[in-house]
């Protein structure tokens, strides 16, 4: 049984350039000891929508929008305990401030570009002041989120309209995301190679509640890759502040994470954190200029927050403080290998005054990930 393992293993990174870019697990990269969702997937947390708008156009526009919706009825009159944590702040996400001081989100969540933010925020104030029940809303908290693209796009074009927000919101599905050159993902930049959306989730055995933990990223950020604990990076001599690459690391990640567990704003707080230990996992360093935010909710039946209470309290089932270790656990897996797959899906672009962004190297990464046996049948 073993030889015909082996010669497998053998060819398999010859065929690699031939095949259609696949995610980590398509590969036998199995990241972390918890098993995913069915998917795999921020959509495996029951009712999360994931749309996206990919503008790809002429020889310089290369960005995109993506939309996530906590479920999908009328998010302003239903919103969802939420909370936002700053792993470095050097960045613009619009709405932030309300989320932690009232702790929920109102409107879909939506990532894009860094000069795209303000007109993000006008579509989807605009999206919720028009939807039925909202007619009486003088007050909206978009929450916008943005990575800088300026590499590949031209950024300073502001090619992101107010149509594709909308587009991107109204075409939200539930089911498996396109990754890697998609939505906020067409025009990003990760250790040095095409970066782009990803997405993972992990699901709890019913002995811990059955819960699901989500993960979405928009990576657009620097350090020295590493994948399933192997120095790719260093192995393939292409890592930061090092002799041979001494590139701009700055950039960006946006982490949005959804979960199905009965968390309140201060639990998710903790998870978000945790999302950012993920993120060092793949070798991300938060760079100086790198803004790196994690937006985390839940979708817990009996959380949503009426807009117009009827009563002045309120009555909720939480998750004991002793009880979220294990969802923990699920972020930072989940937060890991949605980063790692967002570069496994990624494909070469060129973008901005014929530049090139290298997709990563699969065929070369794969036999190195081999020789450290992190490769599973």
């Amino acid at each position: 049984m073993k030889k015909p393992f082996l010669l497998f293993l053998m060819i398999w990174p010859a065929i690699l350039p031939a095949q259609e870019k696949k995610r980590a697990r398509d590969y036998g990269v199995v990241i972390g000891v918890m098993r995913p969702g069915p998917l795999n997937s921020i959509t495996d947390v029951a009712g999360v929508k994931v749309g996206h708008t990919t503008l790809i156009k002429g020889d310089s526009v290369r960005t995109g929008v993506t939309a996530i919706l906590p479920h999908g009825g009328n998010i302003f009159q239903e919103k969802v305990p939420a909370a936002v944590y700053v792993g470095n702040g050097f960045g613009k996400l619009a709405g932030s401030t309300q989320v932690n001081e009232l702790g929920n989100i109102e409107t879909p969540i939506v990532l894009t570009n860094t000069l795209g933010v303000p007109t993000a925020m006008n579509a989807l104030i605009g999206y919720t002041m028009q939807q039925s029940g909202n007619e009486n809303a003088q007050s909206v908290n978009a929450v916008v989120g943005e990575t800088n693209d300026g590499y590949l796009n031209d950024i300073r074009g502001r090619h992101v309209k107010e149509e594709d927000v909308i587009a991107a919101v109204g075409n939200a599905r539930g089911g498996p995301v396109e990754e890697g050159v998609a939505g906020a993902g067409t025009g990003t930049i990760c250790f040095g190679f095409k970066g782009g959306i990803g997405t993972a989730s992990r699901k709890l055995p019913a002995s811990l509640g059955g819960y699901t933990v989500g993960v979405l990223v928009q990576s657009n950020f620097g350090g020295a890759l590493q994948v399933d604990g192997v120095p790719v990076g260093e192995q393939l001599k292409k890592f930061d502040f090092s002799d041979r690459l001494l590139q701009d690391v700055d950039g960006s990640c946006m982490i949005v994470v959804a979960t199905d567990a009965p968390l309140d704003h201060r639990n998710l707080l903790r998870l978000a954190k945790r999302a950012m230990l993920g993120l060092g996992k793949t070798g991300g360093i938060a760079s100086n200029g790198s803004g790196d935010y994690v937006i985390a909710f839940s979708v817990a039946e009996g959380l949503r927050i009426p807009h117009s209470g009827q009563s002045s309290t309120v009555s909720q089932t939480l998750l004991q403080n002793d009880a979220v270790s294990p969802l923990f656990m699920a972020v930072i897996e989940a937060t890991e290998e949605a980063i790692i797959n967002s570069l496994f899906t990624a494909r070469h672009t060129t973008g901005r005054n014929g530049r090139q962004m290298e997709a990563l190297p699969l065929n070369k990464v794969i036999p190195i990930l081999q020789q450290h046996n992190s490769i599973r049948p």
